[in-house]
C-alpha cells in the first residue's frame, strides 16, 4: 500500500494524445486535458504531464450508517457500515441528493483525512462489519478505495460500492476485484434522459451490471430514482424490470426511491407514494423476486419476502429490523426456498441510528 506523500497521487488508467494533451481513461467522459486542468469530475487532473487524483485521503466526512441505508437489502442484514466519500463526481446529475459533496469544487469541503490502514483499524474499533465509498462516486476516487478496501482485508471488513457503474471496462475490472457488495445507480431506462438530466450515456452502466453479475462474485443491488413525469411511466418501468431480468436474473434486488425537489430540479413535485408502489408492482409482475421501495415509509414496501411461498423473511420498518424468518443459510423456514444474498445465522442490531465520525480523533 502506498503512504500519502504528496498532494498529487499517480494513477493508471490515461494515455497522451498527438496534441500533447492528456486524456484520463476512467470513465467514459474521456476528459482531454492540459496541464493544470481537472476533469469534470474535480478530482482527477493533468499535473506534470499525467493525470493525478487529488482527494487520496481525504474525505468530505465519515459517518456509520445502517447497511440498508446503501441501500443493500441482502447484504448483512441489520449490521454497521463506515461510510465516506470524497469532493466530486463524473456525471452531472440535475436531480443530484449529495450535491454539496458530488458537486463541490473547493477542496475545503474534503474536511476529514485517514490513511487507508488507519480507517480500516477505526472501522474495526468501531465495529463495522463494512466500508462504503459513497455520497459521491468511488470510481473517481478508485485508488483511494482500492487501497483502503485492502487494509480492510486484515480485520475481515468488507468494502461496498455506491456508484453509477459509469466507468471503463479496464478500470471496471481493477475496481470491482476488491469491491464485495455494490449498489449501482441505474437513473432511468432511456438515452435520453442520462445524456439529458445527466450528462452521460445509459450503455456504460449496462456494461457495468452485466459484468458484475456475470463475470464477478460481487454482490450487488439497483437503485432507481423515480422523478415525476421524468423516469416514471409504466412503459419505461416494463422496459426496464424486464431487461433486468432477462440479462442479470431474477435474483438481483431493486429499489424504488422518492426523489425530492433539489440542486438544479427544485420545480419538479416530490415522488408520491403510490408510484414507488406501481413501480414494485410492475417489477414483482416481471419476475423480479425482490423489489423494494425506499426514502418513504412503507414497511410493506421495505421487507424481503420468500419468492416461492410469500412468507415475510426479514421484517423492515425504515432502517430497523423486526421479523427474521431465515435460517443459518439463508433459506426460508417456512418452505426452504433459498434467498439471494449475503446472509449470517443472526442479523446484525444496529438499527437505524447514523452516528457521524471524526478521524482526527482517533490515534494514527
Amino acid at each position: 500500500m502506498t503512504a500519502i506523500t504528496t498532494e498529487f497521487f499517480p494513477t493508471q488508467y490515461w494515455h497522451r494524445l498527438e496534441d500533447g494533451r492528456i486524456q484520463c481513461d476512467v470513465c467514459p467522459r474521456y476528459c482531454q486535458l492540459h496541464e493544470g486542468q481537472q476533469g469534470l469530475c474535480f478530482v482527477r487532473g493533468c499535473h506534470d504531464g499525467a493525470i493525478k487524483l487529488t482527494s487520496y485521503g481525504r474525505s468530505s466526512g465519515f459517518c456509520i450508517d445502517p447497511i440498508e441505508k446503501k441501500p443493500l437489502n441482502h447484504f448483512l442484514p441489520g449490521t454497521a457500515v463506515l461510510s465516506f466519500g470524497t469532493a466530486g463526481c463524473n456525471l452531472a446529475c440535475k436531480f443530484c441528493q449529495n450535491w454539496d459533496m458530488s458537486k463541490s469544487r473547493e477542496m475545503d469541503t474534503l474536511a476529514d483525512s485517514a490513511a487507508p490502514a488507519k480507517l480500516a483499524r477505526v472501522a474495526h474499533e468501531l465495529g463495522c462489519r463494512s466500508i462504503a465509498y459513497t455520497y459521491n462516486d468511488p470510481v473517481i476516487f478508485m485508488e483511494y478505495a482500492i487501497d483502503v478496501a485492502l487494509a480492510c482485508r486484515e480485520y475481515g471488513i468488507k468494502s461496498v460500492a455506491v456508484t453509477a457503474g459509469y466507468v471503463c471496462e479496464e478500470p471496471r475490472r481493477e475496481f470491482f476485484r476488491h469491491m464485495d457488495a455494490a449498489n449501482v445507480d441505474l437513473k432511468a431506462f432511456s438515452e435520453d434522459f442520462y445524456w439529458k438530466i445527466c450528462g452521460g450515456h445509459l450503455q456504460p452502466v449496462l456494461d457495468t451490471l452485466i459484468y458484475l453479475k456475470r463475470e464477478t462474485d460481487v454482490w450487488f443491488e439497483i437503485t432507481t430514482l423515480l422523478i415525476p413525469g421524468e423516469n416514471d411511466s409504466d412503459a419505461e418501468l416494463e422496459a426496464l424490470t424486464q431487461w433486468v431480468v432477462e440479462n442479470l436474473g431474477p435474483d438481483v434486488p431493486i429499489h424504488f426511491t422518492a426523489f425530492h425537489p433539489d440542486w438544479k430540479m427544485t420545480q419538479h413535485s416530490p415522488t408520491p407514494p403510490s408510484t414507488l408502489s406501481r413501480a414494485r408492482r410492475i417489477a414483482v409482475k416481471n419476475g423480479i423476486h425482490h423489489a423494494y421501495t425506499g426514502n418513504v415509509h412503507d414497511e410493506k414496501g421495505g421487507s424481503t419476502y420468500c419468492h416461492s411461498c410469500g412468507q415475510k423473511l426479514i421484517g423492515r420498518d425504515w432502517y430497523t429490523l423486526s421479523t427474521w424468518n431465515l435460517t443459518a443459510d439463508g433459506c426460508c423456514t417456512a418452505c426452504g426456498t433459498a434467498c439471494a444474498g449475503v446472509f449470517e445465522a443472526k442479523h446484525g442490531t444496529w438499527g437505524a441510528r447514523r452516528r457521524p465520525v471524526r478521524l482526527r480523533q482517533y490515534a494514527a
